[in-house]
């Protein structure tokens, strides 16, 4: 499934399950909120904090997940086609930053 066929599936279930969209504002909150669950998971599973046992069983794919279908429901309601996007930020962060990361000590 490309991206193109992520946004169209998404658009699918809204109008199957969720009625509409939120609007965009009531949408970034909620990525904000799926971030935070993200981040929640890495900063306990693989940085210093000890995980709490409430969060040992939650599942990173699902909360990425989650983070994804939000940012598609962004990109559908918005206008964006988020693969034409992709690939244009692709081909940019390609010419301007191979030198810089190849060249970059820190990455050795």
């Amino acid at each position: 499934m490309d991206i193109h066929d992520s946004q169209k599936a998404v658009d699918n279930w809204i109008k199957e399950h969720g009625v509409r969209y939120f609007n965009e504002l009531t949408n970034m909150a909620q990525l904000t909120e799926e971030v935070g669950e993200v981040a929640r998971i890495i900063a306990r599973r693989y940085g210093e904090q000890s995980e709490k046992e409430s969060d040992k069983n939650k599942d990173l794919g699902e909360e990425l997940a989650d983070v994804l279908f939000v940012v598609l429901c962004l990109a559908n309601q918005t206008g964006v086609d988020l693969q034409e996007a992709f690939y244009k930020k692709l081909d940019l962060k390609a010419k301007r930053d191979h030198d810089r990361h190849h060249n970059n000590k820190k990455l050795k």
